[in-house]
């Protein structure tokens, strides 16, 4: 009995690795991406891609395990979720009102320690944010906040 219970979760585990998850990229203008249109300065660009850009844009990069399934759907329905929650890669069709609200939610996240998902440092070690990383990421959040710009370094 334990022997085809045993064989049938390897036929499942089989099975499912046919149904693939999409990986392509979303359509989205270059020019719309956060980095050009805030004039991000660049080590603000370097957390950004770093830490937020694989669910929080078009320009995911997928990892190795994303090619084993079932880990992959729910890899897959993260991307979804952070892309639709803010996509980076669209900042400049969001209303002004829009993206004051999601850079509120960015310093609450980042101060709480929310972002990014402990999930996700699990594997991507480098995406965990230092101290300065937070206090930098959250100051440029707040001068951005107010209208100001901040120069490119």
């Amino acid at each position: 009995m334990k022997r085809k219970i045993f064989i049938g979760i390897a036929v499942v585990l089989v099975v499912i690795q046919f149904f693939r998850i999409d990986k392509s990229e979303p359509e989205s203008s270059p020019e719309a991406d956060i980095l050009l249109v805030e004039s991000v300065p660049s080590d603000i660009g370097i957390i950004l891609k770093t830490s937020c850009y694989d669910c929080h844009s078009n320009k995911t990069i997928y990892p190795w395990y994303s090619n084993v399934a079932p880990v992959s759907w729910w890899l897959k329905s993260h991307v979804n979720e952070g892309r639709k929650e803010l996509n980076f890669s669209e900042w400049s069709t969001y209303s002004d009102r829009r993206k004051d609200h999601k850079l509120e939610e960015i310093n609450e996240l980042v101060s709480e320690d929310e972002m990014p998902l402990a999930s996700y440092l699990w594997v991507h070690g480098e995406a965990r944010l230092s101290n300065e990383e937070k206090d930098q990421l959250i100051n440029w959040v707040n001068t951005l906040r107010k209208g100001e710009k901040i120069e490119n370094k």
